[in-house]
């Protein structure tokens, strides 16, 4: 049997779980899972063959910051077959006051947030273009549409995952690879519970993982989750200086 290949990063993420999740539920998918806590992996991995006993699915403990660690990974990981779908899933959400006191966790939001899912998504565009076929599916951020004083270094990670992305759907357009950049606003998971508490409105993460799987099988080039959003950040973005420099957000 030819089973979809996927490989999902961080996918001990609540985003990844979900569309893992759907994957196994669709049809008897080979799933790869790396993440850096391999037990929190093996519970995952157990609970979608529990779920769809007819899946194959495999973790792989990764360094998330090393380029080689990275790239031998990728390696490793196309060897064993070609990639149909690589969700590149992973990051955190720092404490804006925090990073602007300490360069080192400044240092790090960036680097998680942005150069790692970069240097994921380079690994496997490579081989990807090779073969001439595959998808891969990034997860940004709304934040990244326009620097705001609330979390301004994640959104300056997210933006270079933005730009990254553009320069990499121009680099692939003639081929046979599809590159998509997926936008979620704030959604309720783990990352986001000190949001929830302060009383903000978060997305379901069922929901928005939906949207997330179904984006993936269509072929629009960057989608936001949910579709408000495209229309919240296009105001965000157009507001004049003037303007957005008296908004508390």
């Amino acid at each position: 049997m030819n089973r979809k290949r996927i490989v999902i990063i961080g996918a001990t993420s609540a985003i990844a779980e979900h569309c893992a999740r759907l994957w196994v539920a669709e049809s008897p998918v080979e799933l790869i899972l790396v993440g850096r806590d391999l037990a929190k992996m093996d519970l995952v991995a157990s609970d979608l063959r529990v779920r769809s006993p007819m899946a194959t699915v495999k973790c792989l403990q990764a360094d998330f910051i090393d380029p080689v660690n990275i790239q031998a990974l990728v390696d490793r990981i196309v060897k064993d077959g070609a990639v149909n779908i690589a969700l590149i899933a992973h990051g955190s959400l720092p404490d804006q006051q925090q990073c602007q006191k300490n360069l080192h966790l400044c240092h790090d939001a960036l680097t998680v947030n942005g150069v790692s899912p970069i240097l994921f998504a380079e690994a496997f565009s490579g081989h990807m273009q090779i073969a001439n076929a595959g998808t891969l599916a990034i997860i940004g951020s709304v934040a990244g549409d326009r620097g705001r004083k609330s979390n301004y270094v994640y959104g300056a990670a997210k933006g270079m995952v933005t730009r990254y992305v553009q320069g990499l759907q121009h680099r692939l357009a003639k081929t046979g690879v599809k590159v998509l950049l997926i936008k979620p606003g704030p959604t309720d998971t783990p990352m986001t519970a000190h949001l929830k508490q302060q009383g903000g409105r978060l997305a379901n993460v069922g929901d928005v993982s939906r949207l997330i799987v179904k984006a993936i099988s269509q072929e629009r080039s960057v989608y936001y989750v949910p579709g408000k959003w495209a229309l919240i950040m296009m105001i965000i973005r157009h507001l004049p200086g003037f303007v957005f420099n008296r908004t508390n957000i």
